[in-house]
């Protein structure tokens, strides 16, 4: 628990900067990497949401909410690209903002090749989403 919060404010002290413009992924340009096999696309939301919503058509749901914590998500990534940091991914979320926590912590854990789809599902004020954008989503969910 100490450690989730210790990494949210380092999230929340992170200046904006220091993620460049190339790290960040349109969600249509996310959706054809994925279909295409370039990305492995991560939905790190809740499986609440997962279920609210559905998923992006060719996501991995590995959600960022692990009850055993920041390391546990670390893991689940680590197995979820053939423990292989140098693998494409982009992390999506609902409007951008715990892809950012994402592709930031897992850049601190060694991985090379992190994208942040950080206009998420549902927008992020100057980009619309993948929902309204219309890209499929997928409704049942495995976890």
């Amino acid at each position: 628990m100490i450690r989730n919060a210790l990494l949210l404010i380092l999230f929340f002290t992170i200046p904006g900067s220091a993620f460049a413009d190339s790290a960040l992924l349109t969600a249509d340009t996310a959706y054809q990497r994925a279909r295409s096999g370039h990305i492995t696309l991560l939905d790190i939301r809740s499986p609440g949401e997962w279920r609210q919503t559905g998923m992006p058509a060719g996501a991995v749901a590995l959600t960022m909410h692990n009850p055993d914590g920041a390391d546990a998500f670390y893991k689940d990534v680590l197995e979820a690209v053939g423990r292989d940091k140098s693998r494409p991914i982009a992390v999506i979320c609902a409007a951008g903002n715990r892809s950012r926590w994402a592709q930031a912590f897992l850049t601190s854990k060694g991985f090379t090749n992190i994208q942040d789809v950080g206009e998420g599902l549902f927008g992020n004020g100057a980009l619309p989403g993948w929902l309204k954008r219309g890209l499929p989503v997928r409704q049942q969910v495995g976890r």
